[in-house]
Parts: structure tokens; C-alpha cells; sequence
């Protein structure tokens, strides 16, 4: 005499008296992945790709929209501390700075800040020079990076 056993997709006919465990082929235990899923994955899709790249892509770019500004910041440094150099014995007088300035602005090549925008105060005998300023880049149509700067110089003797 013959059972019918409804598992799986097709009915299989065990003799009577017969184990089921016995005859149930063994399952081999199966990774936490699918083999197919497996074999199709292939790498990182066009979407991944633009999802991963944008930000570095926008970084890049803002640098390169700021590197102009801190190179001419550097102009800047440079020439106040060309100032140092020059009234390091003292005589420094105002209208005298401001022209020594505008001559290493024009050989540095420096357009802003402009002279009249440099700060020139007395501090005991000396004098403090400052340029204290603000540059924006344009990143895209209504967003703009705006960097801040503050070079201050003192120079000896006075006038």
C-alpha cells in the first residue's frame, strides 16, 4: 500500500511503513545570501556612482572658486609684511604707509582690499597697521562663499 505525500511542489509516493525523514533528500545549509543574488551583483550602478560623486565634485569646485581669494590674501600678508621690513628703524608716518603699501600692492598685484580700506592706528611709538576684510566667491546662482581676514602688523618708531 502506497501514502501520498503533499510536500513540495509535486505529490511523492512513499512506500508504507517508510520513514519520511529517510527518504527526504538533506538540505545543505544556505549562506546569509542567495547564490543568484550573488552572480548578479556587479558593482556600483550609474545612480551610485553620481550619488558618491556629487559632494566630491562640489568640494572641488569650491576650491577652486577659493584658492584666488587666498592667494590674494596671501599678496596681502606679503606686502604688510614687506611694511615690517621697511619702517623697521622707525620715521613711519600715515601718508607714508599708505604709499609704501600702494607700491607693494601694485608690484603683488593686489586690487582688494584697496589702500584707503587698511586700517592705520598709533599704538604707543609705533604704529599698527590692519587689514581686516571680507571676500565672496560665487558657488552657484544664489549661494556665495564669504571668507574672512585679519592681517595685522605693527611697525617701530613713530613720527
Amino acid at each position: 500500500m502506497f501514502r501520498v505525500l503533499l510536500s513540495g511542489p509535486k505529490p511523492r509516493f512513499l512506500p508504507a511503513g517508510s520513514s519520511e525523514a529517510a527518504r527526504r533528500p538533506q538540505k545543505r545549509p544556505q549562506a546569509w545570501f542567495s547564490q543568484s543574488t550573488h552572480l548578479r551583483q556587479r558593482g556600483v550602478t550609474a545612480i551610485g556612482w553620481l550619488i558618491l560623486l556629487i559632494p566630491f565634485a562640489i568640494i572641488i569646485y569650491a576650491a577652486i572658486r577659493l584658492i584666488p581669494i587666498y592667494l590674494n590674501y596671501m599678496d596681502v600678508a606679503r606686502s604688510l609684511s614687506a611694511l615690517t621690513s621697511e619702517y623697521r628703524s622707525g620715521g613711519a608716518t600715515p601718508q607714508g604707509i599708505r604709499q609704501s603699501l600702494q607700491n607693494q600692492f601694485d608690484v603683488e598685484g593686489v586690487s582688494y582690499p584697496t589702500v584707503d580700506q587698511i586700517h592705520i592706528s598709533r599704538v604707543g611709538q609705533g604704529w599698527e597697521v590692519e587689514a581686516a576684510y571680507y571676500d565672496q566667491a560665487p558657488l552657484f546662482v544664489h549661494i556665495t562663499l564669504q571668507v574672512t581676514f585679519d592681517k595685522t602688523v605693527t611697525l617701530g618708531g613713530g613720527g
